[in-house]
């Protein structure tokens, strides 16, 4: 491989797990669960190679119309996951940030995500961003609300910036989807204008560090233009 160039900001949108499963003849929550593992791999893969920030893609604003009991399921899995994974976090000093409509969550799921988050706060390490019940259009709506109900008549590209969910984290330099498609699922619409894409057909629950440093090593031999 190159010398490999890191990115300040990685987006992944974690795709396969239940292809994964039912390859193996499994319930889709059993690619869940491995799912979860290689997400914790992951972020302790990228907070050790100095990554700043690094943004998930858990759970969009469409996967609410899955079956309720996959739903219930994905719900208990992420709140007992990430509260378990807490002590870790705080170890590698992550700052946690729920991003999208975590208020349609069930309260018992939605304050104990709630709750890792306030705790992890303080910490100055790399930030993480978990999007959950989370969508790109939905995000833009609700910024121009936002302004309009600020009493803004002409609104700009920084306005828009300024009143995203993610206002306070740069734009990903680099976006890596598993499990073999090429679309963005209304992942990030805004923020990915000028993002790099990594494609692979791997699985999320096979995605480990060797295929993350794949990714950034296609990522290292690419030349960012920005227009110019």
């Amino acid at each position: 491989m190159s010398e490999q160039i890191i990115p300040k900001h990685i987006a992944i949108i974690m795709d396969g797990n239940g292809r994964w499963a039912k390859k193996r003849l499994l319930p889709r929550t059993a690619g869940h669960k491995v799912g979860l593992d290689t997400f914790v791999n992951t972020v302790d893969t990228c907070s050790s190679m100095g990554i700043e920030y690094l943004t998930v893609y858990a759970f969009s604003a469409e996967n609410w119309n899955r079956s309720e009991d996959e739903v219930s399921a994905l719900m208990e899995l992420m709140s007992k996951g990430i509260t378990k994974y807490e002590p870790e976090m705080n170890r590698l000093n992550i700052r946690l940030r729920l991003v999208g409509d975590i208020d349609r969550f069930a309260p018992k799921y939605r304050d104990a995500l709630r709750g890792v988050e306030s705790r992890l706060d303080n910490n100055s390490g790399m930030t993480l961003c978990i999007c959950l019940s989370y969508g790109g259009r939905q995000e833009l709506v609700y910024a121009v609300n936002k302004l309009l109900k600020e009493g803004k008549t002409e609104i700009t590209d920084k306005d828009i910036s300024a009143s995203l969910y993610t206002s306070d984290v740069p734009d990903p330099d680099l976006i890596i989807r598993t499990s073999g498609e090429y679309r963005i699922s209304n992942f990030l619409l805004w923020q990915s204008a000028y993002s790099e894409y990594y494609f692979t057909d791997v699985l999320w629950p096979d995605f480990d560090k060797n295929e993350l440093l794949k990714a950034i090593d296609s990522y290292s031999k690419r030349e960012r233009r920005f227009g110019r």
